[in-house]
């Protein structure tokens, strides 16, 4: 049964559980305390990781690249036994704890343990975007097409608004330490990690509970859903292969996704290094751009309604080209507030517009929904492999973040005329029923 209140609620809350990561480990606090801490004895950025020497922002992209390339290679395996065994919610819950552990572990991140946090940073990321797939494809098994885009938008919103709050309680402690016994800064930080862990796993136990199990095939043994999942795997890839929509729109998302989630993993970093601007302006900026970003979800989530999905995802890439476009002049704390705010108006749309599309292109038919979502998901952890770590290589290589902006422009160009192949699907549904 689909559009049961209760469950619609339960699937939106494990946005609003586990968006803090996304807000206070990816984009904020983590970002700013590493660039703080992970350095040397001198107190410079050139660090030594693993035997190599590095600088401690190139090496944050590069790490986001390795977790995204793990899950990439973990994920379609993970989904395809998930269907096929009915252990959907299983794997969710594993991946969820995965994170929310890591993320508690990077309480005892200190110059001296760069090493060990940089492998539970990854671990978090691996975490968080493993139980991201099997959520998102719970969408089309609970609801009725003509309600993606809104509980899509809906998601994204109550997941905004959560994180925002915790973030609100950490900087407290980051502002106003003598509230909290004059502690430090930087064990401010380090308290902040552990509440996102608590925050995280505590939430999500009502979607855990509430979202329904999947559904075992009838002719599955214990002894062989591992292997027939691999086999369900090989046939859903046969079948996406099959579908031109759903090819375009996962190359067209994979090329602007690219741009888009380095934008996200890097903003913090390009403020602090190329701005250099204060932890503190940068946290509050970041809090802004959740903020901003919650009409920005249900305002895109309207523009499709009226225009169709492709549309209206066309309109928010051309304004992340504007955004890049001002990226790589901007040289004020001022013109980066103003550059944020834009961010923040996109950011969402553009998110759960991608989402809530690739979900009206999967068959409607079809009991593999985690399986296809997985394709979605692979797309983008991919994107955001080669993207993180193409920003990284050229800063290395010319040793300027600006340089690596305009790369992520003309990811951006491209995406455009990839999303112009697309019909929309307003009007694309629209000219079915005519025929």
């Amino acid at each position: 049964m689909k559009n049961v209140p209760r469950v619609l609620n339960a699937w939106c809350l494990y946005d609003w559980a586990n968006s803090v990561h996304s807000l206070v480990i990816v984009s904020s606090i983590f970002p700013v305390y590493f660039e703080a801490t992970a350095v040397n004895a001198a107190g410079g950025p050139e660090i030594d990781f693993l035997g190599f020497p590095v600088k401690n922002s190139v090496l944050f992209s590069y790490a986001v690249s390795s977790a995204f390339l793990l899950i990439a290679i973990l994920s379609p395996f993970c989904t395809a036994v998930a269907d096929y065994s009915g252990r959907k919610k299983s794997f969710m819950r594993f991946f969820c704890y995965l994170g929310a552990i890591s993320c508690a572990l990077l309480y005892f991140f200190t110059q001296e343990t760069t090493t060990f946090a940089v492998f539970c940073f990854m671990a978090s990321l691996v975490g968080w975007s493993g139980s991201i797939v099997f959520y998102n494809s719970y969408l089309p098994e609970i609801a009725t097409e003509d309600r993606f885009d809104r509980l899509s938008a809906r998601g994204f919103s109550m997941g905004y608004i959560g994180s925002v709050l915790l973030m609100i309680f950490n900087l407290t402690m980051i502002l106003f330490p003598d509230w909290y016994g004059g502690i430090s800064s930087g064990m401010a930080s380090r308290i902040a990690f552990l509440t996102v862990a608590i925050w995280w796993i505590g939430f999500a136990q009502i979607p855990l509970r509430i979202l329904p199990d999947g559904q075992r095939r009838n002719d599955t043994l214990e002894s062989g859903w591992i292997f027939n999942g691999f086999r369900e795997l090989r046939k859903v890839f046969s079948e996406v292969r099959r579908h031109t929509l759903l090819k375009r729109f996962l190359l067209a998302f994979f090329v602007y996704n690219m741009a888009v989630q380095t934008v996200m993993y890097i903003a913090t970093i390009f403020g602090s290094v190329e701005l250099k601007l204060k932890a503190q302006s940068l946290i509050i900026t970041i809090l802004l751009i959740q903020l901003i970003a919650i009409p920005g979800a249900v305002l895109f989530a309207r523009l499709s309604e009226r225009f169709g999905n492709t549309y209206a995802l066309m309109v928010a890439v051309l304004i992340w080209i504007g955004i890049c476009t001002g990226a790589y002049f901007v040289n004020s704390e001022n013109q980066f507030y103003a550059l944020a705010t834009v961010v923040g108006l996109v950011m969402g749309g553009i998110q759960s517009l991608s989402r809530s599309t690739y979900s009206k292109l999967v068959p409607s038919s079809t009991k593999d929904t985690a399986s296809y979502f997985s394709f979605y998901d692979v797309t983008e952890k991919l994107s955001i492999v080669i993207g993180t770590a193409m920003y990284g290589l050229i800063e290395q290589i010319t040793g300027s973040m600006r340089n690596s902006v305009l790369a992520l422009l003309l990811l951006f160009v491209v995406g455009l005329l990839l999303l112009w192949r697309i019909p929309s699907q307003k009007v694309y549904r629209v000219d079915l029923q005519a025929k």
